[in-house]
């Protein structure tokens, strides 16, 4: 690769957030930065290099279904989280597509994220059971993508290009990343669903995840308005954005916090109080993500350390030889 290409921070720049233990062995080691906003902005944590650019990747997708409210779409409830979602592709997340799709009355084909199996194991096993396959419905982007359409529907532009970034919905994206964030995007790219990606700088995340969460649902400014009804939304369905038994649903039913992942260890979450965290694992793993990013809410006092202790047996970090847990992921940046 070129080093004159656009390009997130290096390693030099990056710092420790957690480590693998292994039978009292360090056997891997998480390196990447992060930064803590509180409700002004003012920033309460910084490691790293959290002012390069990075591809947020899913941490857009609320930028995403704001915009597309903000077209005219109405979307409450379980749909209006599955805009925003990285869903497991359960049978409940599907129906829910479904039904979005059949408001426009639109095909199932017109989705162009990519076909994939359910990311939830039972789900999985059911469609293998019935001989079925797999299906851009189960793809973790679907709820995305047929919101997307739905817009397309509602403002008469072209459904069949609704992916290209010149396309008015995507025009109105960036428009609305730009807003939020207070950035122009460092660079452009395509993420693993197809929809245009923008590299931001984590801080600029986090300051627009803070706005979003922050807004009020009553605001007279439709944008603002409209963040706050997905906020209300996401919080209110948790098993809506990611599924039974994950990370992100476990962090919002259980400690009310509005948590969304990315592709390659980005990770974002907002605390009630207005504190946001942001953050990038440098090696793209998100196994290490969300303790990380709750320790660091903990450590700038937005969060209460006894309810993350109670949760973190839940959130896959032992590490097991055999049948026994020898061993866990450790954050260590906190």
């Amino acid at each position: 690769m070129s080093t004159s290409a656009p390009q997130t921070f290096g390693v030099a720049e990056a710092v420790e957030l957690a480590v693998v233990e292994r039978s009292g062995f360090i056997e891997s080691r998480h390196a990447g930065s992060a930064i803590v906003l509180g409700p002004e902005g003012e920033v309460l944590a910084s490691l790293g290099a959290p002012d390069a650019p990075v591809f947020p990747r899913s941490c857009l997708k609320p930028f995403q279904a704001i915009t597309i409210m903000n077209a005219g779409v109405s979307l409450e409830g379980a749909q209006a989280v599955l805009a925003t979602a990285s869903h497991a592709g359960t049978r409940k997340h599907v129906q829910v597509v479904r039904s979005m799709l059949g408001r426009a009355r639109i095909e199932d084909s017109a989705l162009q994220c990519p076909a994939d199996w359910p990311g939830d194991r039972a789900s999985r096993d059911e469609l293998v059971r019935d001989g079925l396959g797999t299906s851009p419905l189960y793809m973790n982007c679907s709820g995305k993508h047929a919101a997307m359409l739905l817009a397309c529907a509602q403002n008469g532009w072209d459904q069949a290009t609704y992916l290209e970034p010149d396309h008015p919905l995507q025009l109105a994206v960036r428009d609305t990343v730009e807003r939020f964030t207070g950035e122009k995007p460092a660079a452009s790219g395509v993420d693993g669903c197809g929809a245009p990606v923008y590299a931001i700088s984590l801080t600029g995340l986090a300051r627009g995840i803070g706005r979003v969460v922050n807004s009020s649902p009553t605001s007279p400014f439709a944008l603002y308005r409209n963040a706050g009804l997905l906020t209300a939304a996401v919080l209110a369905n948790g098993w809506a954005l990611d599924g039974p038994g994950r990370a992100n649903t476990l962090v919002i039913e259980r400690l009310g916090l509005f948590a969304k992942l990315g592709a390659e260890g980005v990770m974002v979450m907002s605390a009630p109080g207005g504190a946001t965290v942001a953050l990038k694992v440098l090696d793209g793993s998100l196994r290490a993500s969300t303790i990380v990013a709750l320790r660091l809410l903990v450590s700038v006092g937005a969060l209460d350390a006894a309810a993350v202790d109670a949760l973190e047996p839940e959130l896959d970090l032992a590490i097991h030889g055999g049948a026994a847990v020898v061993g866990r992921i450790a954050v260590t940046a906190v």
